[in-house]
């Protein structure tokens, strides 16, 4: 769920086209405050995809996870698997839950008192209950453990959903995330502390590695994926998509929001993630970069990048589908995770769009305007966020 598109093809199909999913916001009146855009999801009626009664005790962000949660169990064809119910985990997450929920329920309180602020509040706000409600629908009864890391949640989520089947611990499991931010709380927090574009030009707002950025552009969403130990996908007869073949995370250990300006924890992530998956920095064909439109994380990415994969770095596509997408926050591991993966598969690399002005800082190939059609059998997903997070996944073309 993406604001291109209401399921993976739609999405695809409109990351390969470059269309832009930014526009000024509808959800809420934004007259008296300074971020008039955003990345929302177009016409989305959430009661085709829920029960009404369920939706409305909800907020948005489980939602959105569980109408992407059935798009993965369906597309796996997990509806008459004979599956380990003890054995199927779920790893989906979310870097600020439900955030709208929150400041409802607070105005609530403030002017109705606290004995009415609805039951559903603590339910529908908590993050691990996105996870909770896919495994209560799908009776996923392994371990339900989003991992809250900002803005590599949804990386962070897939890598160690990937570590607990590769251990053993589990068959299968959900991964990614879902993020629903677009209102006033976390408009005006990630404003105030000027993280966000306030140009107010969608075509001009959400454009990484771009000279002229100067913050992102906050957006909504979900990604989640099935993962599976391919002995048991083989078994099944699933339709194999993809393989995951390494993770790395890393801490700056710098500052509660900026990166640090060495650049050397996402690039040591970067190095843990190719040793995971036994592969060297020379085979690696795309990144799907974190490329967040701010000033700093874009020159500090490509810096690590550099670290790395040396002379090779300016060989690799490299692009940002938040210049369509926005930035969801912990929905962005997995809503990038499987464009990584179909870029793999397809052997296509979306563009980033709106690039026009060169930065000196930002010297590498990031698929500008345009998609670019090329042999991929090994791709980077990265992501960082606020604490100093990194994390990147390793996903490699599958092959019988």
């Amino acid at each position: 769920m993406t604001p291109v598109g209401h399921n993976v093809e739609e999405t695809w199909s409109a990351l390969l086209s470059g269309k832009n999913g930014i526009d000024f916001i509808t959800s809420l009146d934004s007259s008296n405050m300074r971020i008039k855009i955003a990345a929302e999801i177009k016409d989305l009626e959430i009661e085709k995809y829920l029960d009404p009664k369920e939706a409305r005790r909800i907020d948005r962000v489980i939602a959105l996870g569980l109408i992407a949660a059935e798009e993965a169990y369906q597309q796996a064809g997990l509806k008459d698997a004979e599956i380990d119910s003890f054995r199927f985990g779920t790893f989906v997450t979310s870097g600020i839950g439900g955030i709208t929920t929150i400041y409802k329920q607070s105005q609530v309180a403030l002017e109705k008192g606290i004995d009415r602020i609805s039951p559903f509040f603590v339910p529908s706000a908590i993050i691990n209950l996105i996870g909770g409600n896919i495994a209560i629908k799908y009776r996923a009864k392994g371990a339900n453990l989003p991992v809250v890391t900002a803005c590599s949640s949804g990386n962070d989520s897939i890598g160690y959903a990937f570590r607990s089947i590769r251990d053993g611990y589990l068959d299968l499991a959900f991964a990614g995330g879902a993020e629903a931010p677009i209102g006033e709380l976390a408009l005006g927090g990630f404003g105030n502390m000027r993280a966000l574009c306030a140009n107010n030009d969608p075509q001009a707002a959400s454009i990484p590695f771009d000279k002229r950025r100067s913050g992102f552009v906050i957006g909504e969403g979900a990604g989640v994926l099935i993962l599976e130990e391919y002995e048991h996908a083989k078994r099944r007869g699933a339709k194999i998509l993809g393989e995951l073949i390494g993770y790395g995370a890393t801490c700056d250990a710098f500052h509660i929001t900026a990166p640090d300006e060495t650049g050397e924890g996402i690039a040591e992530a970067i190095r843990l993630a190719l040793r995971d998956a036994g592969i060297a920095p020379e085979d690696v064909d795309h990144i799907n970069a974190h490329g967040t439109s701010t000033p700093y994380n874009d020159k500090l990415e490509t810096l690590a990048i550099k670290k790395v994969f040396g002379d090779h770095a300016y060989k690799i596509n490299i692009n940002s589908i938040k210049s369509m997408l926005g930035h969801s926050l912990g929905a962005c591991g997995g809503i990038e995770a499987i464009a990584t993966a179909l870029a793999v598969k397809e052997d296509v690399i979306p563009p980033t769009i709106n690039y026009r002005e060169f930065d000196e800082d930002c010297d590498l190939n990031y698929t500008p305007n345009r998609k670019v059609e090329r042999r991929v059998r090994y791709a980077l997903n990265n992501n960082v966020g606020f604490g100093g997070q990194n994390s990147v996944l390793v996903f490699k073309k599958f092959e019988e």
